[in-house]
């Protein structure tokens, strides 16, 4: 009997054993067939602004455009105002012009949108001040002279050349250009004097040939208003001051 409870005693040990052995192998395995953990993700790289750049959220600044309305490189002063001996103006009209591209020279001739008024003054004698008014919504080039005819004049007023600008006077809408007209030779050396009721004005297109198909602007010239055959024109000016030099 003692010997029987040793050896059943043997038997539970040895089987006791195996168990032991066949977990820690189990364990082995395990540990063995997992791979090394992996390395925390970096934190995401912050991107630099560009330089001028502004900052999210902020409010960008966009440069203001624009510039002062005017004739280029001239003035905008009213003409004397119309009075008794003022003659009465006269607007032309004609279909809207395209828009130029920015930065592009204004090439577009008066003579579709603006009005023309006359207005005799005292100084330089014998003269009489022509203002061409853009009353468009583009800007349009001066060219050249004002293209005249008293009455019903066949042959147009003589230009006086040595009143050419140096660059032609452009218009912005609103703005003005002017021309002085001499009427009359003050030294009396002009001929065949006379009154006059109207004058046409036409006007020059870029290549100086010709008119424009614009309509002329015709004016009611004062009562009295005396011209003769040394009659002349100045090129269009970007002032009063710059026309009545002539």
């Amino acid at each position: 009997m003692r010997t029987f409870r040793t050896r059943t005693t043997t038997a539970a040990v040895t089987a006791v054993l195996a168990a032991l052995s066949l977990t820690a192998c189990q364990n082995d395995d395990a540990s063995g067939a997992a791979g090394p953990s992996a390395p925390a993700s970096a934190a995401p790289a912050t991107t630099a602004p560009a330089p001028g750049g502004s900052a999210a959220g902020g409010a960008s600044r966009t440069p203001a455009t624009g510039g002062a309305t005017g004739t280029s490189g001239g003035t905008t002063a009213t003409p004397p105002a119309d009075g008794p001996g003022a003659g009465k103006g006269s607007t032309t009209g004609g279909a809207a012009t395209k828009a130029p591209s920015e930065g592009a020279p204004v090439t577009e001739p008066c003579g579709a949108d603006v009005k023309v008024t006359y207005t005799p003054v005292s100084r330089p004698l014998n003269h009489g001040l022509l203002t061409l008014t853009n009353t468009g919504s583009q800007p349009c080039a001066a060219y050249h002279a004002p293209l005249l005819r008293f009455d019903d004049g066949q042959a147009a007023t003589p230009v006086n050349d040595s009143s050419r600008p140096q660059a032609v006077v452009t218009l912005s809408p609103g703005a003005a250009a002017y021309a002085s007209i001499t009427l009359a030779a003050a030294d009396g050396s002009g001929s065949d004097g006379g009154t006059v009721r109207k004058l046409a004005v036409h006007f020059a297109p870029r290549s100086g040939e010709g008119s424009t198909d614009a309509d002329p602007a015709v004016i009611a010239l004062p009562s009295g208003t005396y011209t003769d055959t040394s009659a002349t024109v100045t090129h269009w000016q970007s002032s009063m001051d710059d026309a009545l030099m002539y």
